[in-house]
Order: structure tokens, then C-alpha cells, then sequence
């Protein structure tokens, strides 16, 4: 299968690739173009900084002193260390909201049509699409961290741990970013798209440990919460930047969070990849 080139959108002269070399090389090529594309209309990554920002500063400033976390004074410092790891989870997650518009929009404009008249592997629109929204994500996450810095919150178990902290974020940002692919695919609009990739995560991630301690909501709830994907990675990151308030609820994914984080991670990538790509092709017939 020989595959598509930087000529072909915008580069150099043609080459000629097989297998998993065309693949990546097609994913990285599509990747590059929807970064420039990024860099072009920075409204995109300034609006998409301002949410998680505000978040920040509203549940530091005002809510913070006002929630008791269990085994802990009430402050809005002390709250602070507790909320930062939710924050990072829910800006991860929230990028599907992006990655279900862009697809979408590039679906109706006709650029995939584009694509799909060239020599490319299939699956590198889509590829190319997640892994332009990660090096976003990971922009993102930067400029957040030091915004949670100057409100005090601190990194309390060395720098690799941080390091392996924000690869656990990363990790599920890319695995949620499937499903803003999946979404994407299914839906006419970007305008839809947008609405569909935001409405499903509120549930998810209120229904967690991001921003309350799971011990505070009623029982039914609670094995619901402990076994969210997001919960685990909110425990993982706490427990990696030395943030934990309080004890850690004594249920195995929280004892086992990194671990339960990673392989929920890698589930919902394998499923979702899986169903995009095959979406893809049979939108794109």
C-alpha cells in the first residue's frame, strides 16, 4: 500500500511506504497539518485553556474552605491539593469535546473525501486527528499546572512521579479522544458533535473523586464512583504527586488506582480505536 505524502496536502515529493511504515508516516502528516491548523486559529487553544482555568480559580477561591474532606482541616489550601488531580482528569477528558468537532467538521467541509481519494492508510485521518489533540492536551496541561502553582498547589513526591502523574492524565486524554472520534463519525454537525461529546461527561466526572470525597455520597453510588475510569486516575495522580487529604478509601481501585488506571486506559483505547476506525470506513465507504 503506498501511502500519502506531504505533497499530496501541502509537501514534498511523493514516497513510496508499506505496512506500519505507511501508517505512521500517514498519521504523522495528517498530525502535522491539523498542529498548524491549531497554530492558525489560536482562539482554539486559548478558549479550550479558559475552562479549566476558571475551574481552578472558583473552587479554590470560593468552595474550597466550605468542603470537609475526611481526615482533614477545611481550607481552600488544603482543598486545593485535593482538587488539582480532578482538575487535570476533567481537562483531559473534556478535549473529546474538540476531537468530536474537528472530525465532524472535517467530515462536512469534505476533507475527508480528500483524504480518501489519495494513497493513505485509512486509519491515519483518525490517528493523526488524536494525536494532534494530545500535543494540545499536553500544552494545555502545562499551562494549567502553572496556574494550580501560583494557587498553591505543590508536588509533594519528587519530579518522576509528577512525570508518571501526567502520563496517566495523558494516557486517558488519548483513550478519551477515541471516543470524540467515535462521535465525531456519528454525528452531522460540529455544532452536535460538541453537544454530544460534552453532555455525557458531566455525569462522569461529578460522579467520581475529583471534586468530593466518594465517602460523602449515598451508598448506592459509591461502588459506581470507585469504579469509574476517572476516579482511578484521580487517586493514581494523587498518590504520584503526594496530594492525598485524608485516607485512601479501602476498596481495591483505590488501592490499586495507577494500576486500574492504566488498564481502563487501555480498554477504552482498544474499543474505541477499534469502532472509529471502522466507522470511519464505512462512512467514507
Amino acid at each position: 500500500m503506498t501511502t500519502v505524502t506531504e505533497h499530496a496536502i501541502g509537501g514534498a515529493v511523493p514516497k513510496q511506504r508499506h505496512g506500519v511504515a505507511a501508517t505512521l508516516h500517514d498519521s504523522w502528516v495528517v498530525a502535522k497539518r491539523n498542529l498548524r491548523r491549531m497554530t492558525r486559529i489560536p482562539e482554539i487553544v486559548v478558549f479550550g485553556l479558559m475552562q479549566p482555568v476558571m475551574f481552578v480559580l472558583l473552587f479554590s477561591f470560593v468552595m474550597g474552605g466550605a468542603i470537609q474532606i475526611p481526615g482533614a482541616e477545611a481550607s481552600s489550601d488544603t482543598y486545593t491539593q485535593f482538587l488539582m488531580a480532578g482538575i487535570f482528569a476533567q481537562t483531559v477528558t473534556f478535549a473529546v469535546a474538540g476531537a468530536s468537532a474537528g472530525i465532524a467538521e472535517d467530515m462536512t467541509k469534505g476533507l475527508v473525501d480528500r483524504f480518501r481519494s489519495l494513497p493513505m492508510a485509512r486509519s491515519a485521518v483518525l490517528v493523526g486527528r488524536t494525536l494532534a489533540d494530545l500535543v494540545q492536551t499536553a500544552f494545555t496541561l502545562l499551562v494549567l499546572a502553572l496556574v494550580a502553582f501560583g494557587v498553591g498547589w505543590r508536588i509533594h513526591e519528587g519530579f518522576p512521579k509528577a512525570l508518571g502523574a501526567f502520563g496517566l492524565l495523558l494516557l486517558l486524554g488519548y483513550a478519551f479522544s477515541w471516543i470524540g472520534a467515535l462521535i465525531g463519525l456519528s454525528v452531522r454537525s460540529p455544532e452536535a458533535a460538541t453537544s454530544a461529546g460534552l453532555i455525557w461527561l458531566f455525569p462522569l466526572t461529578f460522579i467520581s473523586n475529583a471534586f468530593v470525597p466518594i465517602s460523602s455520597m449515598p451508598g448506592w453510588l459509591q461502588p459506581i464512583a470507585y469504579w469509574n475510569p476517572f476516579s482511578a486516575t484521580v487517586q493514581a495522580c494523587r498518590d504520584l504527586f503526594g496530594n492525598q487529604v485524608g485516607p485512601v478509601d479501602d476498596v481495591w481501585p483505590m488501592q490499586h488506582a495507577t494500576l486500574v488506571s492504566i488498564i481502563w486506559s487501555l480498554i477504552i483505547m482498544a474499543v474505541f480505536s477499534w469502532l472509529s476506525v471502522r466507522k470511519y470506513r464505512s462512512a467514507v465507504g
